[in-house]
């Protein structure tokens, strides 16, 4: 096996920052653009709201009319009208007002609006108790939105309230970022399918590939898998050559460990001019890890073992998806702040990523450590999370508060 260098976390997010860039943009329908990224600057067609309106049921009014109103004198005003939802407010001439419900249209020559609570009607007649300041209670047109700004930036993601923020403008189809493809590969001589029923001696179903791909998919993009290769190099070097070609970002899964580290790296290399980018990361789980380009396109190499493979892929892979996915700026990771329940040893030098499953007790929320080995299948299940322990430290005590990273 030939020397090779270990990458820290923050120089492999740089290598994919230099490397990686956003896919080529489509355009879709509105109603299909959610959990997708905006690839263009979206400018206001028109003013949101188009007109004046009500924040609350009361009556509009000249503000300067209902100056030095109070209990024991109330402004007199002459109720000549009502606005009525979906229509032209009628004039308000001076001296007078007209009822609006909230939401509704101000008539104009009206700037604020009185709240109902804050009023007594005898018939036409309308006694104010309450002055009333200008613009109180009142939205002004274009408000919200101003036509001829931008309303949504190239690169922000597509949620319930952009899309909603659309929908208001009338805007029904939009440019995004195409959905990355990621191809999906397991190695090794002894995995075999997950929906194998009954295991030979020495075989191991495969979980990675299914896990993997569910956390892909979270992120939005499309999965192909694309089977099981065996560990002899004309076998592998055709699967990834033939898998790499159909999609956008290639995954193997258990193509890095210290076995395989040197025949993989070569398979990447005589790819059309591959390129190894990383070759091993100073974290714990996930040390042997490969990240490559080949053909333009991004290749992670993963650890065989699912905690490894499950951590690496959800710091890295994930940033990958997001850099395909044409993301303005990095995402950032939801986290939950407890109180570590138990000492956490770590060697100094490198980040150790730390399942943990959250409880809470007496109005508190505690880490625990859930402990094992990267290949205990079990102790994923039980995590709700990671506790990153950066690499200056030799661990973290218990009764310390620490940020949870949360596994979506």
């Amino acid at each position: 096996m030939r020397l090779y260098r270990v990458s820290s976390p923050q120089e492999v997010r740089q290598a994919i920052r230099d490397n990686f860039s956003a896919l080529p943009a489509e355009v879709i329908d509105l109603e299909q653009a959610g959990g997708r990224v905006c690839a263009e600057d979206i400018i206001a067609p028109e003013d949101v709201p188009g007109f004046n309106r009500s924040t609350v049921d009361g009556y509009a009014v000249r503000a300067a009319e209902t100056f030095g109103a109070g209990d024991t004198i109330p402004a007199m005003l002459k109720l000549t009208g009502e606005v009525r939802m979906g229509e032209a407010a009628p004039a308000l001439p001076p001296g007078s007002c007209v009822y609006v419900p909230t939401g509704g249209m101000l008539p104009g020559g009206a700037d604020a609006v009185v709240m109902l609570e804050d009023t007594e009607t005898l018939d036409d007649l309308v006694n104010v108790f309450r002055q009333a300041a200008p613009g109180e209670n009142v939205i002004r047109r274009g408000e919200d939105i101003a036509a001829g700004t931008v309303v949504i930036e190239k690169g922000r993601l597509l949620r319930a309230p952009e899309i909603g923020v659309l929908a208001s403008l009338g805007i029904t189809s939009l440019g995004v970022i195409r959905r990355p493809l990621v191809g999906i590969l397991s190695t090794g001589d002894e995995i075999v399918p997950y929906e194998t029923k009954v295991l030979a001696p020495g075989q191991v179903r495969d979980s990675n590939a299914p896990a993997l791909g569910e956390i892909a998919r979270r992120k939005g993009a499309r999965i192909l898998y694309g089977g099981i290769l065996n560990d002899t190099q004309p076998v592998f070097r055709e699967g990834i050559k033939t898998l790499l070609e159909q999609v956008d970002f290639l995954v193997l899964s258990g193509g890095s460990s210290v076995g395989t580290r040197d025949f993989t790296a070569q398979t990447l290399q005589e790819l059309a001019g591959g390129e190894l980018l990383v070759e091993g990361v100073s974290i714990q789980p996930g040390k042997p890890t490969l990240l490559a380009r080949c053909l333009g396109k991004p290749v992670l190499g993963l650890p065989g073992h699912p905690v490894s493979a499950i951590n690496i892929f959800s710091l890295f892979g994930v940033y990958v998806i997001e850099r395909l996915s044409g993301y303005r700026e990095e995402s950032y990771q939801p986290v939950v702040r407890a109180r570590l329940s138990r000492n956490i040893p770590s060697r100094a030098g490198r980040t150790d990523y730390v399942r943990v499953k959250l409880e809470q007790k007496n109005g508190m929320v505690y880490a625990v450590p859930v402990l094992g080995r990267s290949g205990l299948l079990r102790t994923l299940a039980d995590a709700h999370g990671m506790v990153a322990v950066p690499p200056e430290s030799e661990g973290v005590q218990a009764g310390k508060d620490v940020d949870v990273i949360i596994w979506e």
